[in-house]
């Protein structure tokens, strides 16, 4: 696949059948999807999470859990929830059909396939998966900096949070506030503010790939840094810290914008981690460097950055 060439969409089939499986390749081989195999509902669910799939086909009969109890596990998790499932089975019970979509399956296919029907039931899942996420992501998008806004900011911690105790790796997460921007906006007027927003905005975007920077309300923005511990996150905020703090106004000479920054990873909560705890912590040590000058990043286990690199 060259560089100019779009992703293709992915396809997980879970089946415990490797005829199945053989089938499957053979009948949308010309179909432009990525098509990965799993055996065992077990490893469907996890390989659900880690690849992301936009579509499932889900066979009902499976020996370690059935399709159902599988699909019901897919939908509770906010990491899979959205993926199109379609049921693939040889039975013909209408209730199955029923209890199948009444649980959350887009479409339901019936074996031996018809590979007509096949390709256009897996088509119309993939145009329909298309559409949801585009408005999905268009209503989970801040509309003035662009970034995502806190409902995907709430979704998305629940998840990493989920993932990192499940897997014992570090999450951190920093909340931003920029200084005295209620003065600023009073004394330059709103249009400013807003640009003042939309700047920092693209400072703390233009980070590393796998943090997800949020806007977290009025001036204030959230930073999900997965895989990253206190001590490498307090870094990552200085980084954003000084950046914002050089952005440069010709327009308006002797202006300064500058930001506070509170950060916090799973080992500084007590307790059972969750979000909810996570993000006061972040909080309570945002509002110390508010407390004690402004224009500072301070971890949530009371040290400075300053203090910790000087």
């Amino acid at each position: 696949m060259t560089h100019d060439e779009p992703k293709r969409p992915r396809v997980l089939a879970i089946d415990d059948s490797d005829l199945v499986h053989r089938l499957l390749r053979a009948r949308l081989r010309h179909e432009r999807i990525d098509l990965h195999s799993v055996h065992n509902a077990t490893d469907g669910i996890r390989v659900a999470r880690n690849l992301q799939p936009e579509v499932i086909l889900l066979d009902i009969d499976l020996e370690d859990l059935d399709g159902f109890e599988v699909l019901a596990r897919l939908k509770a998790d906010p990491l899979t929830r959205d993926i199109a499932v379609i049921f693939v089975s040889a039975s013909n019970e209408t209730m199955d059909r029923v209890r199948g979509l009444d649980l959350g399956a887009v479409d339901f296919v019936g074996k031996p396939f018809d590979v007509g029907e096949l390709k256009a039931r897996v088509r119309s899942a993939l145009r329909m998966q298309r559409l949801v996420r585009m408005l999905a992501q268009r209503a989970q998008l801040d509309g003035l900096t662009g970034l995502w806004n806190r409902a995907y900011l709430d979704d998305r911690l629940a998840a990493e949070v989920e993932t990192s105790v499940r897997y014992d790796k570090p999450l951190s997460l920093v909340l931003c506030d920029l200084d005295r921007f209620k003065s600023l906006n009073d004394a330059h007027g709103h249009p400013f503010g807003d640009e003042v927003l939309e700047r920092a905005a693209t400072v703390l975007a233009s980070g590393r790939s796998p943090d997800v920077a949020c806007r977290y309300g009025g001036e204030e923005f959230a930073l999900i840094a997965p895989g990253t511990d206190l001590a490498e996150t307090m870094e990552v905020a200085e980084r954003h810290r000084v950046r914002i703090s050089e952005i440069d106004w010709p327009d308006r000479p002797g202006i300064r914008i500058s930001a506070s920054f509170g950060v916090a990873d799973l080992g500084c909560i007590e307790g059972d981690p969750t979000p909810e705890k996570l993000i006061a912590a972040a909080d309570r040590a945002l509002y110390r460097a508010k407390e004690t000058g402004r224009d500072r990043v301070v971890g949530a286990d009371q040290s400075e950055w300053r203090r910790i690199a000087g």
